[in-house]
Parts: C-alpha cells; structure tokens; sequence
C-alpha cells in the first residue's frame, strides 16, 4: 500500500527534487569553456560547406548562405552580442542553432557528412596547432631575453654549485646558455605536438566514415592541415595530441621553475647576485623592507598545476574504449589551462629576465670564496705527473688545511703548498678564476672562447626560428 506523503514533508520532498534537477541540469554542459573554439567551428564549418557544394552534396547557393551566415555569427561571438544558451551544451551546438535562427532551415545541411564526433576532433587539433605556434614564439622570445643577458656579462665569472655549494668557477654566461639549451629542447617537444596535430580527422563521421562522395584533402588542404587520419575509429577518439602538449608543457614549466628557483635565490640577500625589477616583486602586509619575488614564485607555484592537467588527461583516456565516448569532454579545461597557464608564464619570464639588475661585483666576491680553485690545484698536480686520485687526496688535505686557518686555496703561500706535496711549484701560484674557465676549453665547456662560439651559433638559431 502506498501511503501519501504528509503536506510539509511533500512540500521538502517537492524541494528536494528541484535543488537536485537544479544541479545537475549543467552536468553535461560545455559551452562556458568550449566557446573558446568558435574560430576553429566557425572556420572548419566554412571549410566543410564548400566542399559540400563542390562535391554536389548540397547546391553551391546554399553553402554561400551557409557560410555568410557563420560569418555574421563570428561577428556576434567577437562583438559579444552572440546570445549563448547552456541548453545547448557546446559550442556547436549553438552556432549550428543560431544558424538556423538567421538563415532558416537551411542551416541543417551544414551537419550533412559530419558528426560531432569528427568535428570537435577537428576543433581541438586546429586550436593545438595553434597553442604549439604561440608556445614556440613565447620560447623564442625568452631566448632571445636570456641571451642577452649572456652577451651583456659574457665575461663574468661566478660560483657554478653542485649541491647548492659552490664547486668551481663558471661563466655567467654559461649558466644563462643552459637555460637557452632546455628551451631549445622544448621547443622541438612542440614542433613535434605540432606535426603530431596536423592530421585532418573530418570526414571519419561519427566513428566508421561518412556514405558520401567527400573531398577530405580539399578540407585538409583548405584548413591547413598536412595528413588525413588513415582510421576513421582513431582518428574520433585520438588524443593523444592533447597528451602530447600537456607533457611538452609540463617539461618547460619545469624548466621554468628550475630557472625560478635560481631568481629566488639569487635575489635574496644571502646570495645578492641579482636585483628583481620592482615590477616582478611585491611587498608584505606587515614588513615594509619587503620586496618578495612572488613573480618567480608563482611561477614554481604553477608548474605543478600544469603536471595535474597531464596527469588529469592521461587518467582520462587510460580507460576507454574505442571509439568515442563523452569522457574526452574533459579534454578541453586542463588544455586550455594549461596553455593559458605556460604561454603566460613564459611572458612573465621576457620580462623579468629583461628587467633584473645582474649584481656584477657582487657575483665576483662570492666566486673568490668557497675554496673554488681546489678542482684546478689537483688537476695541476695532475699535470705534474701525480695520478688524479692521489693528487685529489692531496688537495682534500689542503683545503682542510686552509678551512681551518681562515684562507683560501689560492691566497695560501709556496711554502704551504709544499707541506702537502712537494710536487707544487711557483706556477701553482699562477691559478686563478680566469685561469680556472680558460683551462676548460673542450666543446661544451665554460672557456669563454667556446662561451663566445656558442652564443654566436644560438644567435643563429634564433634566427632561423625568427624567419
């Protein structure tokens, strides 16, 4: 027997149903992040229409219309007068509506030949096309900032560390110059997301093909792209693209937080070797000495969120079977995000690589300290004639003994040199910082005749990426 419901408790129940339909009315809906891809619709549509009228699938007149029609919808979405509606769900969705509202029934055959699943496919290949172009010129214009810098202080000498301890004399320049090389590593992670992207899925239909006599390299073509997919199952449920930025992200964020952890420290006053431009520091809500580098900062911060969009989108598709299925929705945030979150970053970086004062003198005094010469007594001891392990036995001993007496390595007298072997000569006395980085003249190392070639053949390199 059904018993009916007490008033109040009907009246809760009644709330109940609401709030919940309420909530998950949205559940499915995209539009308030896939409108992002209204330029590669609008442009794939375009595209699509005009074949169709080439291949006598739809009368030539009809896909001028079509096509005037997404034109003046384009302008809508740009001018902000494009009446979005969440009933719709996604992006195509409403331009295919609001097509019909401005031409009338013809907008229908537009979908002819074409699934959502190929289209949005299309979509999202199009528009990482173009986020692996705008990372490449972001790259390239850092580049271009950290080697002016090396330029600028080509000759300085500074502290290299292992450990975060000084270890031997480097070139400035040489430093910035590793940076160059992990961001010309990047960039061939991109170009390769790029030419993994540029395969045209339109025209595999919803996962099997389209029953019609299509032109697929008139659309590849017309678009851009330089293959068509060879699987129409594949080609609907790949995106292995998206994986591939998301990785190819997550290293140069990495790279850049490596690169953020050194502004940090340089910038703080137990090491002093550079200035941040106020512009790239802030102050404290109680401090007013303050000046914390929460541009670098953040910028560490938000490398692990681009980590969480790749692991977001490898835990995604790790599970699904072919071919489409409404999972790959959650492709588009974390790939949007996380080319927001990087081409941002690498602008912060222009700047404040542009902007920080390099602390010359300062940087020079710390690389006369930490006994950093004790690599080039031994390998002097070397030259001698000595064996490595034994002369690096000597030198330990030496630089305890100079630890202990306050000195350095290369302020100590012959006659203290010759306690420990008395292999050491006048020459010994001969070692110093320039000495140090000239002796490292194999290709690769910090010589500054090699540091000289090297940003001589990186200049070029920017220029062929500039052309």
């Amino acid at each position: 027997m059904v018993y009916p419901l007490e008033p109040k408790r009907e009246i809760r129940q009644s709330y109940r149903n609401l709030h919940v339909n309420k909530n998950i009315s949205n559940y499915t809906v995209s539009i308030q992040y896939d409108r992002r891809l209204f330029q590669e619709d609008i442009l794939a549509s375009k595209v699509h229409s005009k074949m169709l009228a080439k291949q006598g699938i739809i009368p030539k007149r009809d896909s001028e219309i079509i096509c005037d029609g997404l034109d003046v919808i384009s302008n809508e979405i740009q001018n902000g007068t494009f009446p979005w509606k969440s009933a719709l769900e996604d992006i195509h969705m409403n331009i295919e509506a609001r097509l019909k509202d401005n031409i009338g029934p013809l907008a229908g055959k537009l979908h002819t030949a074409r699934s959502r699943n190929d289209q949005v496919a299309t979509d999202m290949r199009m528009f990482c096309k173009k986020s692996c172009i705008q990372s490449l010129e972001l790259l390239t214009s850092l580049q271009h900032r950290i080697l002016d810098r090396a330029e600028e202080h080509r000759d300085l000498i500074m502290s290299g560390y292992t450990h975060l301890q000084r270890a031997q004399p480097v070139l400035f320049s040489h430093h910035m110059l590793a940076y160059f090389q992990m961001l010309e590593r990047d960039k061939l992670r991109f170009r390769g997301c790029y030419d993994t992207s540029d395969v045209l899925p339109l025209g595999s239909g919803a996962l099997g093909g389209v029953p019609y006599p299509i032109d697929r390299s008139f659309v590849a073509s017309n678009l851009g792209f330089k293959k068509i997919s060879a699987n129409s199952m594949d080609a609907v449920s790949d995106r292995d693209y998206l994986v591939e930025y998301q990785l190819a992200a997550s290293i140069c964020m990495m790279h850049l937080s490596r690169l953020a952890e050194e502004l940090i420290l340089w910038s703080s006053q137990e090491f002093g070797y550079i200035t941040l431009d106020a512009s790239h520091t802030t102050g404290s809500s109680i401090m007013p000495q303050k000046r914390n580098p929460d541009y670098a900062e953040i910028a560490r911060g938000k490398t692990g969120r681009v980590y969480g969009n790749l692991m977001s989108i490898l835990t995604t598709l790790k599970g699904l079977p072919l071919t489409y299925n409404r999972d790959m929705q959650e492709d588009k945030e974390g790939h949007f995000d996380s080319v927001d979150t990087l081409n941002q970053t690498l602008s912060v970086f222009c700047a404040m690589i542009e902007n920080m004062t390099i602390n010359a003198d300062k940087i020079t005094r710390a690389a006369e300290t930490g006994q950093m010469l004790a690599t080039d007594v031994a390998d002097y001891l070397v030259s001698k004639g000595i064996p490595f392990r034994e002369a690096h036995t000597i030198v330990n001993k030496l630089c305890d003994y100079a630890r202990d007496n306050k000195k350095e390595v290369h302020s100590l007298s012959l006659k203290e040199y010759k306690k420990f072997s008395q292999t050491f000569d006048t020459d010994v006395l001969l070692i110093n910082l320039k000495s140090s980085v000239e002796s490292r003249d194999v290709a690769g190392g910090t010589a500054p005749n090699r540091v000289s070639k090297a940003i001589k053949e990186a200049r070029q390199q920017l220029e062929v990426a500039d052309e």
